[in-house]
């Protein structure tokens, strides 16, 4: 992936350097059909796209994560409400909780 779609610091899809991307995108787009400048016009279209490419991929990658810390937490919280080891039950809880959290804030919609 180019640095356009790309967090340069860790390599890592970020949803906030997408949306500056698809916006600037945007802009750069409309400079070019204003002023008639193709080269422009293109350069903005493959911005935009790249941007909403890299918000969808942080988007993806952040609800799978959810996923896992939902996962782990129920897994987690049963195994301690079995054994009763009340600590683990709600450390369980609360990793669940924070993966459908964090699912929810992923959500396609």
């Amino acid at each position: 992936m180019s640095s356009s779609t790309t967090n340069t610091f860790s390599g890592e899809p970020k949803k906030t350097s997408g949306q500056l991307h698809s916006a600037k995108g945007t802009v750069v787009e409309s400079v070019g059909n204003l002023t008639g400048v193709s080269s422009w016009q293109q350069s903005g279209k493959q911005e935009h796209a790249a941007g909403e490419g890299e918000y969808k991929a942080a988007q993806s990658k952040g609800y799978a994560e959810g996923t896992a810390y939902r996962l782990t937490g129920k897994k987690d919280s049963i195994v301690g409400a079995v054994t009763g080891d009340r600590s683990q039950e709600v450390s369980g809880n609360v990793r669940h909780d924070k993966g459908e959290a964090q699912q929810d804030i992923n959500r396609n919609v």
